[in-house]
């Protein structure tokens, strides 16, 4: 039994010291480049076999790598959260690439993912980042969702406007994109996003309705550029408003515990100005005593 507590502990100080760790690191790098230079026809039509058997051979690097770890740490191990996300990541990787589950496969570029819990600067950075932010940004949305909710109903207000708009001027010529109303506030969120808007959607209607880019221009105008904005704004000035909250809460603890150290500093003074008066009373009464 002691041997094998033994045996434990040296796996674990193994696979944490930088030969591994390091390791680990490079074919994280090389899986990442791997995986994109995969999404290439004609590279995987050259070298598809070399790519595909180094990403096998990393893939059962990074699975052993986490057995170890499991091996050395046991129920350890799935505490840190960090380590729960390299266990998803790389059990994601070992799903087959045929089968209901294949769509998973997809996400094996969140591998790349495992340097923030790889490299130390990065974890340091994100955890940080995440206990500073993340409170605040929480707070600031939960303040923020009667104003949202106001503008999301404006929003689709909107949207329920200029549909019903567009399905009856443009339907009769173009049943794709303005056939019902579905597809009209569809198109109309495409046109919101700004995405191929004019020569894909706007500029073919108005071959046939010459004035349609009053249409697309006045929804643009409105949504786009104002009520987007203003959402963005009520999130931002929320988030604002509660950082100058904490400022404020922060600064009030400071001041009250500069009053508090005044306040120790001043009873101290105090004191001591006590204990000279009773030295020199009594050092006056030893004088008259004296003569």
């Amino acid at each position: 039994m002691q041997r094998l507590q033994d045996l434990r502990e040296t796996a674990g100080r193994w696979i944490e010291s930088p030969l591994p760790h390091n390791t680990i690191i490079v074919l994280i790098v090389l899986n990442a480049i791997l995986l994109g230079l995969a999404t290439s026809q004609s590279v995987m039509a050259v070298a598809g076999g070399w790519i595909l058997g180094i990403e096998a051979v990393i893939v059962g690097v990074f699975a052993l790598e986490i057995a170890i770890k499991i091996f050395a740490w046991g129920p350890r191990f799935f505490r840190s959260g960090w380590n729960l996300f390299d266990f998803v990541i790389v059990g994601i990787a070992l799903v087959p690439s045929a089968g209901p589950l294949s769509i998973l496969r997809s996400l094996r570029i969140l591998r790349v993912l495992r340097l923030l819990s790889t490299v130390r600067r990065l974890r340091l950075l994100v955890e940080a980042l995440i206990s500073a932010r993340l409170r605040l940004l929480v707070e600031a949305l939960i303040s923020a969702i009667p104003s949202i909710g106001w503008i999301v109903f404006l929003l689709g207000l909107v949207f329920y406007i200029f549909g019903v708009m567009g399905t009856e001027l443009f339907a009769a010529q173009f049943p794709a994109w303005f056939g019902t109303l579905g597809r009209s506030m569809y198109t109309l969120f495409q046109v919101m996003t700004l995405e191929s808007w004019s020569m894909g959607i706007a500029r073919p209607v108005m071959e046939v309705y010459p004035f349609a880019w009053l249409y697309f221009v006045s929804f643009i105008l409105v949504t786009a550029f104002t009520i987007l904005n203003l959402f963005i704004g009520i999130i931002v000035n929320t988030m604002q408003a509660a950082h100058w909250e904490e400022e404020d809460e922060r600064r009030a603890e400071t001041e009250a515990n500069a009053h508090r150290e005044r306040e120790e500093i001043l009873e101290l003074l105090r004191r001591t100005d006590e204990r000279l008066t009773r030295l020199e009373k009594a050092g006056l009464m030893r004088v008259k005593q004296s003569d």
